[in-house]
C-alpha cells in the first residue's frame, strides 16, 4: 500500500530508519510490519499531495480580516 501523502511517506521513512526520531504522534508506525514500512517508505513524491485531507479534518479555511 503505498503512501497517501509525502508527510506519510517521510514519517514512514524515519519510522523505517531512525524510529527514535519519530514525533509522537507518528509513533503508530512502529506497530506497522516491516514490509509495510517499506512500501509507504518507497511511495515516489510525485503527484502527492503535502497533508492527506480526511473527511474528519477539512482543509482549514483562511480568515479574512476587514
Amino acid at each position: 500500500m503505498p503512501g497517501l501523502s509525502k508527510s506519510q511517506q517521510q514519517a514512514a521513512a524515519i519510522a523505517l530508519h531512525a524510529p527514535g526520531k519519530l514525533f509522537k504522534r507518528n509513533l503508530g508506525f512502529l506497530k506497522m510490519d516491516r514490509g509495510d514500512l517499506r512500501d509507504f517508505a518507497e511511495t515516489k513524491h510525485k503527484g502527492l499531495p503535502k497533508h492527506k485531507n480526511s473527511p474528519d479534518h477539512p482543509p482549514k479555511k483562511f480568515r479574512v480580516f476587514s
